[in-house]
C-alpha cells in the first residue's frame, strides 16, 4: 500500500507540474502573438503613411493643388 501511495504521489505531481508548464507556454505563446498583432498594425500604419506622403510628393499632384486654392 506505501509504494502505490508513493506512485500515486509521483504521477499527480509530474501532472501538475506539466499541467503548470502548458500552462506556461501558452500564456507566452499568446503574449507573443498579440506583440506580433500591434506590431504588424503599426507597420500598416507607417505603409499607409509612406503612401500618402508619396502621393504628396507627386509633381501633379501638387500643381494641382497651388491651382485649385487660386481658383477659390
Amino acid at each position: 500500500m506505501n509504494d502505490s501511495s508513493a506512485i500515486i504521489l509521483l504521477l499527480t505531481l509530474t501532472v501538475i507540474l506539466l499541467t503548470i508548464c502548458i500552462v506556461t507556454l501558452l500564456v507566452v505563446v499568446i503574449t507573443l502573438v498579440v506583440r506580433i498583432n500591434r506590431i504588424a498594425k503599426n507597420i500598416e500604419t507607417v505603409s499607409d503613411n509612406i503612401a500618402h506622403a508619396t502621393k504628396w510628393i507627386n509633381a501633379s499632384e501638387v500643381v494641382s493643388v497651388i491651382a485649385g486654392l487660386f481658383r477659390k
